[in-house]
């Protein structure tokens, strides 16, 4: 159902979030509750649903499963659907093939090379549906992607990237969940890019100590969460390494990661681990940092080298901000059918609308 249909029956565009009691989902709710829009948060249980529909507003809709939901949207059509269920490399594909057969705007927060990657292979089937897939709506993705983008705008394609996520947020008391564990197992096989491939790279390799535009230190590791994938995307370079201050530096943690890595291949193995794991209880914990940053560091054949920050506010509250920002420019047509991360998209600035600041290049 198109924003026409919606209109003609005097009713506002559905907006659906899946995983609406999920410290993500309601922070998407209220985001898109601010934005006068309307926010369903679709999940199992009823009596959370209405609690959190009760402090952050919007209407629920039960639904006892992904699958579940999948059929709803087929039937129902909504306008967008946000997803935050994970681990994404179950959920996504469900959702995604049920959105192209409905025609629904839809958006991820899927932070894994593995989801990204089957995201894209989906790109042609939503061009002949005409609607938007985004993937990667989330803070790791768009931080690191929003500065290789402005790095690389109007400038040929470099030979080597290098991105660095350092997100600071604070942790509640609660549980890990199920798609933020997905996401970290997803980064403990050990890839990076080379010449244009995907291929095994040890984990927590090529440490770096950054100075921060603010003059504090931080350490970050490769990693390869889904900003790998964007950043090759993004910069066109054939050499692509993806790092991050949660992962580790070490020589005794990174054997143990490796031994991790290697069990986690069996996907069996990998789904029970994200299930049990995603309801381990988690001590509060402050934010480490004021800010969360983005990094890039870009170098061309020449020999020139561009180094770029994205400074922002608590990751986790960007995180929900971005897929409602999204949500609003897909509302007012500002999409285009295909599959997109989400500053390939709408460019470096849709960072700074939900308030990052791109400092000056170095």
């Amino acid at each position: 159902m198109k924003r026409d249909q919606y209109q003609e029956r005097g009713e506002p565009e559905a907006i659906w979030i899946l995983g609406g009691t999920g410290r993500s989902g309601q922070t998407i709710a209220s985001q898109l509750i601010k934005r006068g829009l309307s926010a369903v948060l679709v999940g199992r249980d009823a009596g959370r649903l209405q609690s959190v529909v009760r402090e952050v507003g919007g209407t629920t809709r039960v639904s006892p499963s992904v699958a579940t939901s999948a059929d709803a949207i087929r039937q129902e059509k909504p306008h967008i659907v946000i997803n935050t269920v994970g681990p994404f490399t179950t959920t996504a594909p469900l959702i995604m093939d049920a959105c192209h057969e409905s025609g629904s705007h839809y958006i991820d927060l899927a932070n894994d090379p593995d989801s990204l990657a089957a995201a894209f292979e989906r790109h042609e089937r939503a061009v002949s549906a005409g609607h938007s897939v985004i993937t990667g709506a989330g803070f790791g993705v768009t931080a690191t992607e929003s500065v290789v983008v402005r790095l690389c705008e109007g400038r040929p394609s470099p030979v080597r990237v290098r991105v660095d996520m350092l997100p600071s947020m604070a942790v509640p008391a609660g549980v890990a969940g199920e798609a933020l564990v997905g996401s970290l197992l997803g980064g403990l096989q050990g890839r990076m890019i080379r010449d244009d491939k995907l291929v095994a790279a040890p984990i927590g390799a090529e440490a770096l100590t950054l100075t921060l535009p603010d003059g504090t230190t931080a350490t970050t590791a490769g990693m390869p969460l889904g900003e790998l994938l964007a950043a090759h995307r993004a910069s066109g370079a054939p050499t692509v390494l993806s790092a991050s201050s949660e992962a580790p530096s070490s020589p005794v943690s990174r054997a143990l990661l490796s031994l991790t890595s290697t069990l986690m291949r069996w996907d069996r193995l990998r789904l029970l681990a994200t299930r049990g794991l995603g309801r381990i209880p988690v001590r509060a914990k402050a934010a480490p940092r004021e800010h969360s940053w983005g990094h890039a560091l870009v170098t061309w054949e020449d020999g020139e080298t561009r180094e770029g920050w994205l400074r922002l506010g608590e990751a986790q509250q960007f995180t929900g901000t971005l897929p409602a920002e999204i949500a609003q420019r897909l509302l007012a047509g500002t999409g285009r059918p295909g599959v997109f991360t989400p500053a390939a998209l709408f460019g470096p600035e849709l960072a700074e609308s939900c308030g990052g600041v791109h400092l000056p290049d170095s």
